[in-house]
């Protein structure tokens, strides 16, 4: 039976669980209430970064020989995720200066282009991992993604918090609870422990027997049910027409009250899904041309730049960054990143690899 059902567990077939998750979200919510079912989604979210995703990682690098070519891809994603934000840094800075932001407006504006800059490389990006020729390196850049998300971003807020407490313009707070301050390393262990034990033992997933086919179907749940996750933070009050024009609308409006929340969020959109990824896309594509770049990596980078803004973002809300707009941001990213990925996943494959 899990052999059967794993096909179906990877690549797009999994697509179809983000409007599940969105609809099943929006009925139990008006059954049990707003407030618990979202507190149930957050539940399980750690269920998954914790479980899922780890095991996910595992599974791909004990089939792998991590040699130099690996090591070299590393380097190159972190240098990616680097140039990411800076690129969102810089352009939140120029984009405040438009507004005229000052003081905590300001912080807030530039802070929130920063942190929104995290992506769902391990939700949405698991769909590249099935694709063979990809796997190896998407899995190194999804482990990176996380030690991004969870230890450097965060780092950065609460260096930059803590001046302002100092400054007497906020009042001392700390956003992640232990758990989440622990996780990149949690989660970097399962693939050096993969690595380590395939490097000294020969092992591989074929070798561990029914215990491997079990471990690879819990594995393949990942994506389906962290696909399901991202359609659950999705808010219908999001999607009216009004909504849509203020989301796209070209002029900057006003830099307070609600229309600063809708700045940010379209700020947000335009910097990760439209300046980043045309950024990365001539840098990488010029590199690959030039013949010193894999057409893999291009994919993997590439693919990864479109892809929608986290949900975990919400943790870092204590920390200074626009909830409203950090929320918008999330919903429209993947409403209109998933479909471009839908398209451009089948055209990468043809191509790059």
């Amino acid at each position: 039976m899990m052999r059967a059902v794993m096909p179906y567990l990877g690549g797009l077939w999994t697509l179809p669980w983000i409007p599940v998750g969105f609809l099943v979200t929006v009925l139990l919510s008006r059954w049990l209430g707003e407030e618990r079912v979202h507190a149930g989604m957050r539940r399980t979210g750690l269920v998954l970064l914790f479980v899922f995703i780890p095991l996910l990682l595992f599974r791909i690098f004990l089939n792998i020989d991590f040699g130099r070519q690996e090591l070299c891809f590393a380097a190159v994603t972190v240098v990616v995720l680097v140039l990411m934000y800076l690129i969102s840094w810089m352009f939140g800075r120029l984009e405040a200066g438009d507004l005229e932001l000052r003081g905590d407006r300001r912080r807030t504006f530039v802070k929130t282009i920063l942190t929104n800059q995290g992506r769902s490389a391990a939700f949405v990006g698991g769909m590249i991992l099935a694709i063979d020729e990809w796997s190896v390196p998407a899995a190194i850049y999804i482990s990176l993604v996380g030690i991004g998300l969870f230890a450097v971003i965060p780092h950065m807020l609460s260096v930059m918090h803590d001046r302002e407490v100092r400054d007497g313009d906020s009042e001392k707070v700390s956003a992640l609870p232990w758990s989440l301050r622990m996780y990149p390393w949690y989660l970097v262990s399962f693939p050096v422990a993969a690595v380590a034990l395939h490097g000294h033992t020969g092992i591989t997933m074929s070798d561990l027997g029914e215990t491997g086919i079990v471990l690879h179907f819990l594995s393949a749940l990942t994506i389906p049910a962290g696909l399901y996750y991202v359609g659950s933070g999705m808010h219908p009050e999001q999607l009216r027409l009004g909504e849509m024009r203020k989301m796209f609308s070209l002029t900057r409006g006003s830099s307070s009250g609600r229309e600063l929340h809708w700045s940010i969020a379209r700020n947000s959109f335009f910097s990760t899904l439209i300046v980043t990824p045309a950024v990365l896309c001539l840098i990488f594509g010029a590199l690959m041309y030039a013949g010193l770049v894999a057409k893999e990596w291009f994919a993997v980078i590439v693919l990864n730049s479109i892809m929608p803004i986290t949900s975990t973002n919400m943790f870092l809300v204590p920390y200074g960054i626009d909830r409203r707009g950090t929320a918008l941001a999330i919903t429209w990213t993947t409403l209109v990143s998933v479909p471009v990925l839908i398209l451009l996943i089948p055209v990468f494959v043809r191509f790059f690899t």
